[in-house]
């Protein structure tokens, strides 16, 4: 009898399909596709309650938009990427609501400006000029800004960046806290408060009258504070292993500081200085109480009332008629182009004083 042997073969079953590595995403132009989807139903919405603010429309806008794409990624993707997406859906919201009034300001700034800035408008003054008529330029407060700036620069650039300097090279102890903490003061103090100390010391208790100079003062205090906090983190940017090295070569501290450490930071430092520029620009409190103002040109910031862009600004909207509002604007876009023009000076100093990286 013979016996055949087979062979078992192993049974085979069906093997279970291995989870996929990728999963449905949505297209590229799913993102705007929602964003407009989003504002047509907001613009409807708010068109159909009869809401007259457009403000309305477009934060009703901003929250349907959120909530589409959580909902429509939810359903393609997964609930994880639906949450990544929300988030970077409120970075975008903010960053809207954010830029729209900056845009509508500058828009609305430049088109009434433009109607009254011309060549006569920066190179006349209004005297002989009647606040209710048309005519005269800006030319006195332009010039007047510039000197009550640049005086204010100079007193406070240099006393920021030396009181920087101590703390970052050598403030310790309570000395160093006492300063650190003053100076975070200062940083929050008003632009009134600064006027009225000026008007009681310089002109109440020493008997000076209305100049330049008291609004300079001024504003200087305010500079000083922005000028320490940016020198001071500029500062603290540049490589301790440059010190060492300078030291270890036998070089004193303090030319240490003067030949390498300032040299690294400048760039940072001009940037930090004109900011503190731009900002005390713009003030109106402190030059409404020290300088008080004038029609005419007064090129001496030391003696006398002398103008400025803020409080021309603020004089020519109070008047109220058509020429002086039309004035005000123009005056307004100068300032703003003054302001930029700081800002375009203080990047490219630093973006020429940066050092230079090379493999």
């Amino acid at each position: 009898m013979s016996h055949v042997i087979q062979e078992k073969r192993p049974v085979t079953t069906p093997a279970a399909r291995p989870a996929p590595l990728s999963h449905a995403r949505l297209p590229r132009w799913a993102p705007a596709a929602v964003a407009a989807g989003s504002l047509a139903a907001g613009c409807g919405i708010g068109a159909a309650a009869g809401w007259e603010s457009r403000t309305q429309w477009g934060l009703l806008s901003a929250v349907l938009f959120v909530a589409a794409t959580y909902v429509v990624t939810a359903k393609v993707e997964n609930v994880r990427q639906a949450k990544d997406r929300v988030a970077t859906s409120l970075v975008w919201v903010c960053f809207v609501l954010a830029v729209v009034p900056l845009a509508s300001l500058a828009w609305v700034t430049v088109t009434k400006g433009l109607e009254v800035l011309d060549v006569y408008f920066l190179t006349h003054s209004m005297n002989g000029v009647l606040d209710a008529e048309t005519g005269g330029g800006v030319y006195h407060a332009l010039l007047g800004t510039i000197e009550q700036v640049a005086i204010a620069a100079l007193i406070a650039a240099p006393i920021g960046m030396l009181t920087a300097i101590y703390l970052v090279e050598y403030g310790r102890g309570r000395l160093a806290h006492a300063v650190t903490f003053f100076v975070d003061v200062m940083t929050g103090v008003p632009s009134i408060v600064a006027g009225l100390f000026i008007l009681a010391t310089w002109n109440l208790m020493l008997g000076f009258g209305p100049s330049g100079f008291a609004g300079s003062m001024a504003l200087a205090i305010l500079m000083m504070p922005v000028v320490v906090r940016s020198t001071e983190e500029m500062l603290k940017l540049v490589p301790n292993e440059l010190r060492e090295a300078s030291l270890a070569l036998g070089v004193p501290k303090w030319k240490t500081i003067l030949k390498v450490v300032l040299p690294t930071a400048i760039g940072g430092i001009t940037t930090g200085v004109m900011l503190a520029v731009a900002r005390i620009t713009g003030e109106t409190a402190p030059v409404l109480l020290l300088v008080f103002g004038t029609k005419l040109i007064n090129p001496n910031p030391f003696e006398g009332a002398q103008a400025s862009l803020p409080l021309y600004v603020y004089e020519q909207y109070a008047v109220g008629t058509d020429a002086a509002v039309a004035r005000a604007w123009a005056a307004a876009l100068v300032l703003i182009v003054f302001v930029m023009i700081l800002n375009l000076v203080a990047r490219g100093i630093a973006r020429w004083k940066a050092p230079k990286t090379s493999r």
